[in-house]
């Protein structure tokens, strides 16, 4: 069983309240608050820093958080693992990035769970930096991601390669061209991700290669979702750049149309990462050969 007041500390956390941990728990107030004086003396730490009527986690208390949340999940995956051998099934928490989510990653992961019986999967879309501290967490099982890190714990296979485009609207007067160049890219509306997407990353990084800064282009607005700002391009109010394989479906239906930007070559890998320690990475190699297949590869 897990220590009760570790589900109290990872509800403050998301909560951002003791008020609103203690109603979701069904727990009053200073039960909740006595869960995590408990803990600071358990564990001879401060947990939280309070000052000005607010509160954020010490370096100390990060480390119990990120600690409290792999036991959590490991004492979940052992009530997973004994349901699925009792009822002789298979379950998966697979991560995504939101570029992923709009690929044909999904749908690989549909064909593939409708080829294996029993096999149950929940996914979850998140950004990179997240995808990895649950990973890390034994929140997941594995994840999608663009590009690798040097970490020793963790493996990858390489799923495919994809690259950023510019997608305009259809009837946009850049779309009758095969390529847009760098000034013309200046006078555009630019929509694009948030700072901490790999996707802007990596288009930051190819205008510094060329000597350019982000800081030069018109960005009007920045979204995380990618969704939003693909509708936002149907209906005119800017172009941005973004993940090919995210759009494809978008061209074939031709809402968007999609161009390269002249001198920036922004090529990356799609990963599938996990850790070491991963029992069954043949179910893995068996979703790439499912999402080769579909691409007819």
């Amino acid at each position: 069983m897990v220590d009760t007041r570790l589900y109290s500390l990872i509800k403050i956390v998301e909560t951002g309240s003791y008020t609103k941990a203690a109603e979701q728990l069904s727990l009053s107030q200073p039960a909740v608050s006595q869960h995590i004086r408990q803990l600071e003396n358990t564990l001879n730490v401060k947990i939280f820093e309070h000052a000005h009527n607010k509160f954020h986690l010490t370096p100390e208390g990060e480390i119990v958080v990120n600690y409290a949340r792999r036991m959590i999940a490991l004492y979940n995956n052992l009530e997973q693992a004994l349901k699925n051998e009792r009822e002789r099934t298979r379950s998966l928490t697979v991560g995504i990035t939101h570029t992923a989510e709009s690929s044909a990653i999904i749908e690989a992961l549909v064909a593939y769970t409708d080829s294996y019986e029993g096999l149950n999967i929940k996914i979850l879309t998140n950004t990179t930096d997240k995808l990895y501290s649950m990973l890390k967490n034994y929140e997941l099982d594995f994840a999608f991601v663009e590009g690798k890190i040097n970490d020793p714990a963790l493996s990858y296979i390489m799923l495919d390669t994809d690259c950023l485009i510019l997608a305009v609207p259809p009837d946009h007067a850049l779309a009758r061209q095969t390529m847009v160049t760098i000034s013309q890219l200046r006078k555009e509306k630019l929509i694009l991700r948030l700072p901490n997407s790999n996707t802007r990353n990596l288009f930051a990084a190819s205008l510094e290669s060329q000597n350019l800064s982000i800081d030069d282009f018109n960005i009007t607005l920045e979204i995380d979702s990618i969704s939003s700002i693909k509708d936002l391009i149907r209906r005119g109010f800017g172009v941005s750049v973004l993940a090919k394989s995210a759009c494809l479906d978008d061209q074939r239906k031709k809402q968007l149309a999609l161009l390269p930007i002249e001198n920036l070559s922004m090529i990356r890998e799609t990963n599938i990462v996990y850790l070491k320690s991963y029992e069954h990475p043949e179910l893995l190699h068996g979703i790439v050969s499912k999402y080769n297949e579909m691409q007819g590869m």
